[in-house]
């Protein structure tokens, strides 16, 4: 009986009891790595869901980009200008408007304050100010937009990824302008511009990720 048991604890605690033990242990640690993977997709999923009814999630993120970029706008049409290229704004301001303000823009209007800025633009170029000509852009874009980009690339990956690319390409332009990464977040209007900038991220990488879980 003494050596029996001696035995059997000989076999648990000797190396191949030891590697069998640790093997288990491994098996385990995975399983509860690919549950806790599986239950952040669902969470993951479940957050996209709710966000899309209560306003929270995608659609909140997707108004804060949108704000992010009327508000850089509105800074470089107040002569905080920057190298950057500010016109980026506007395929921007396109492929995040909100669909209220999108579904408004895009029906009658849309159309009529197009048709009075095209008029004013073309017989009365001193009544149609500098600081209207990129608002005015974005409001034709949205009109005449073929439903390939209204309908179908605003709302897929391939919008996400026009967005994530304008952000970083701005962000870059005004790094490189300010003289550095440093330099863009102590400057008096620096600071506005790269928090603005940053915020013009939270959308695109929000809707990547859920799209890649």
């Amino acid at each position: 009986m003494g050596k029996g048991f001696a035995s059997y604890l000989a076999m648990k605690t000797g190396p191949e009891g030891g590697g069998a033990a640790a093997a288990a242990q491994q098996a385990l640690i995975d399983a509860d790595l690919r549950e806790l993977g599986v239950a952040a997709r669902k969470l993951a999923n479940h957050a996209f869901v709710l966000g899309g009814g209560l306003g929270f999630g995608t659609s909140f993120l997707k108004w804060l980009a949108f704000l992010a970029a009327v508000y850089l706008l509105i800074l470089d049409r107040a002569n905080w200008k920057t190298n950057m290229l500010t016109a980026l704004l506007v395929p921007y301001i396109f492929f995040t408007l909100p669909n209220v303000l999108f579904s408004l823009i895009r029906g009658e209007v849309g159309k009529w304050i197009a048709i009075i800025a095209v008029i004013l633009r073309l017989f009365f170029p001193r009544h149609f100010p500098d600081w209207l000509e990129l608002p005015g852009s974005i409001i034709l874009l949205t009109v005449v937009a073929p439903s390939l980009f209204a309908d179908t690339f605003r709302g897929d990956l391939v919008g996400v990824l026009i967005c994530l690319a304008i952000g970083c390409y701005l962000l870059q332009e005004h790094i490189k302008a300010s003289g550095g990464f440093r330099n863009a977040f102590r400057k008096g209007n620096g600071v506005s511009n790269s928090i603005g900038i940053l915020l013009l991220f939270v959308y695109p990488v929000w809707a990547a990720v859920l799209r890649v879980l």
